[in-house]
């Protein structure tokens, strides 16, 4: 187990730690949270060997394997496959030793270098690897790309592709969902529930601490307090706490006060002086109880828009993409990794609908070529027909290189539509959220440079409130106070970023507000903040995120960008992380038909290639007797997996009864013993939970292929 006992931490001058104790069981799945520079990343040094305790006794088990994500952005030719496998050294090591006995015609050497391989998991290794990369968003054709063509956001997948890839039995995940869109953001909480090992993840999104921790670690004020359940639970309890604490802070206040009064009143006099004085030594005794200190917790509005137009805007048979001259110039510049002409991360994976500059030419060269595009350009969603209406609030689905950007890009005027047309409605006031904070921010400019150019923009420079005192007012109610709004942007953190583009925003009072990826840098405080802001706003909301608390919260509708369209989303955010699951599985199917197929038998092949003769048609009544005949058969076919299926649910909603019963339990103050103890009993019942899930989609798989066979036949 992991154990610190009153250990001190400290980062230069700074105490980040002082005293503090936990002990982390073996299996555990642990969530980290506490305030920006609270010192979690300070923990993660300790537990991975970069940092020592200043003070206290630290330890954990001397064999463990440690799993984490390195940091840096890999710069290699290596294919794609083949990088992520090498996180495993040991496999890796195997092999080496495999190759020198080989050279040295060893055969013993040689046997037990392929005893260890096989005991190492190299037979399977290869698609363990290619399950972890596409899991993580890539598509069957990048598997085998070069990592170096891959833009900063996807390279940083493959690196906790490669950190999962490498057995452990501590892995540390700091912020793993920052470069990961909701499908993958779905299959990593599937992976991490059946890690056997023990987990500590730092990360703002709610959901998805909600979806792997059974533990909370709190840092505040330098001391690590342990919470059992995850993140909603915690939030629940230390609510409940703070209450109490307040409560008893009031109380001992009142007593402090009684206390000192009859000290001043009789301290003086003789008769009274012993009895002055044991109260003063109560008071010294008096262990006093801090205030609940309210945090800053960050907060902001929308003020309300000028004018708001009905409808906004409206797409008419429209294409969206890159020109060609764009692509052109992108793949001369320095980037190497937009090679589609496509910026962020739908450049770096360009998705396999797409339209290519190629058969663009084709179409072109055989009088073929769509109106309003050319031959070159690249487009990445076509026939596209919606309307925006005052007051929508609309959640932007789809995976990752589908065209979510591409679509609010396009809206925000960031790139001109290939084909068809855009209307606005007069008086259209775009406030925009670009996935990239530097997409609109200057790095050598500061926060209040910002806020003058946006005036001298928008034609309000001699406005009151464009005024520089009131635009330091102003950014200092979205947390720049002082010398911050003149320090360069190019020093601030990526939260600090985003505060920064949020407070541009909302100046410029929009009444249509595209949001892409506005979370990714931003704590659960300011998250929350944002959600209540949104909430509020009278305009018309278009947001991307991965972060489903802020989706759910915030959206009414939502648009699937998929496969080359946007369509209406029927359905809530549980129906689509089903339709990723089925998504995920057609997936795994396509890459199991990479291998072709062979026949052994020629002959066999030929008849199989043969035409079928001709059946003469059946008369209505023995189309009846047939079809009811062809019932009859598929109910006896898939009535045993039915039943099985049935069992399955039954066992899912025991077992989750189970857990739900369990996290209860741990809310509530348990000896080290029955915590140890429950803590097992929930790994187990998350494994078996996850077998019973597993069993359930291939009994639905099984099911739904026999009855698509039978409709076909």
């Amino acid at each position: 187990m992991i154990q610190l006992n009153h250990v001190t931490l400290r980062r230069g001058a700074k105490v980040l730690l002082d005293g503090a104790s936990v002990t982390i069981h073996p299996g555990e799945k642990v969530g980290l949270v506490g305030r920006n520079g609270a010192g979690k990343s300070t923990l993660f040094a300790l537990l991975n060997g970069t940092l020592h305790e200043d003070g206290g006794d630290f330890s954990m088990p001397a064999g463990w394997r440690l799993g984490q994500v390195a940091q840096h952005m890999p710069e290699t030719a290596e294919a794609a496959t083949d990088f992520v496998l090498t996180g495993d050294e040991r496999l890796s090591h195997l092999r080496e030793q495999l190759s020198k006995a080989e050279h040295a015609h060893d055969g013993m050497a040689i046997a037990q270098a392929h005893s260890d391989l096989h005991d190492a998991g190299a037979h399977d290794a290869r698609a363990r690897a290619e399950a972890l990369i596409l899991g993580l968003g890539f598509q069957v054709a990048q598997l085998d790309q070069a990592v170096d063509s891959f833009s900063g956001g996807w390279r940083m997948r493959l690196q906790l592709a490669r950190a999962l890839m490498a057995p452990s039995d501590l892995l540390l995940l700091d912020e793993p969902t920052n470069h990961l869109d909701l499908d993958a953001l779905v299959w990593l909480e599937g992976w991490l529930a059946r890690y056997p090992g023990t987990l500590i993840v730092i990360s703002h999104d709610r959901d998805f601490l909600d979806a792997v921790t059974r533990v909370t670690l709190h840092i505040e004020g330098g001391r690590l307090a342990r919470y059992g359940g995850n993140y909603s639970a915690f939030e629940d309890l230390r609510a409940q706490q703070l209450s109490l604490q307040q409560a008893a802070y009031a109380k001992q206040q009142d007593k402090i006060a009684h206390l000192q009064k009859f000290i001043d009143r009789f301290k003086a006099k003789a008769t009274k002086a012993k009895q002055a004085q044991s109260r003063v030594k109560a008071l010294e005794r008096m262990e006093r109880i801090a205030p609940v200190l309210a945090e800053a917790e960050f907060q902001f509005e929308f003020k309300a828009p000028l004018s708001l137009p009905n409808p906004m805007l409206a797409i008419r048979d429209a294409a969206f993409g890159y020109r060609a001259d764009a692509i052109k110039k992108e793949a001369a510049g320095a980037d190497p990794a937009s090679t589609s002409g496509a910026s962020g991360t739908e450049g770096a994976a360009p998705p396999a609908y797409a339209t290519s500059a190629t058969v663009l030419a084709e179409q072109a060269a055989r009088g073929e070529l769509p109106p309003g595009l050319r031959p070159g350009d690249r487009v990445i969603l076509r026939g596209v027909s919606r309307t925006v209406l005052a007051g929508q609030r609309i959640g932007i689905l789809g995976a990752n290189g589908q065209g979510k950007s591409t679509l609010v890009k396009t809206i925000a005027r960031e790139l001109a539509p290939l084909a068809g047309s855009v209307t606005e409605g007069k008086g259209l006031a775009i406030g925009y959220f670009a996935q990239q904070e530097l997409d609109v921010l200057h790095t050598d400019s500061t926060p209040l440079e910002h806020m003058v150019r946006l005036a001298r923009q928008s034609g309000r420079e001699a406005s009151e409130e464009a005024r520089e005192q009131q635009l330091r007012n102003y950014l200092g109610s979205f947390s720049f106070p002082g010398e911050m709004v003149s320090q360069p942007v190019g020093q601030f953190s990526g939260g600090e970023k985003a505060r920064l583009v949020l407070a541009m925003i909302v100046w410029q009072r929009p009444n249509l507000l595209l949001l892409d990826e506005p979370t990714n840098h931003l704590d659960l405080a300011t998250r929350e903040a944002l959600a209540v802001a949104l909430n509020e706003f009278e305009g018309t909301l278009m947001l991307v995120s991965h972060d489903r608390a802020l989706l759910r919260s915030v959206c009414d509708e939502f648009w699937l960008v998929a496969r080359g369209s946007v369509q209406p989303f029927d359905g809530d955010l549980e129906d689509y992380q089903r339709h990723l699951l089925d998504e995920a599985r057609r997936l795994r199917e396509q890459v199991a038909a990479r291998a072709p197929e062979t026949i052994a038998d020629g002959a066999s092949q030929e008849s199989a290639r043969a035409p079928k003769p001709a059946e003469p048609p059946l008369n209505p009544a023995e189309q009846r007797r047939a079809q009811a005949q062809r019932r009859q058969q598929l109910a006896e076919q898939t009535r045993p997996l039915r039943r099985a299926l049935a069992q399955a649910e039954q066992r899912m909603e025991q077992l989750g009864a189970e857990r739900s019963a369990l996290e209860q339990r741990l809310s509530s103050p348990l000896p080290a013993g029955d915590i140890a103890d429950a803590g097992r009993r929930l790994k187990a019942l998350a494994e078996e939970l996850q077998t019973q899930e597993d069993e359930w989609l291939r009994l639905s798989g099984e099911i739904e292929a026999i009855e698509q066979g039978a409709a076909a036949t």
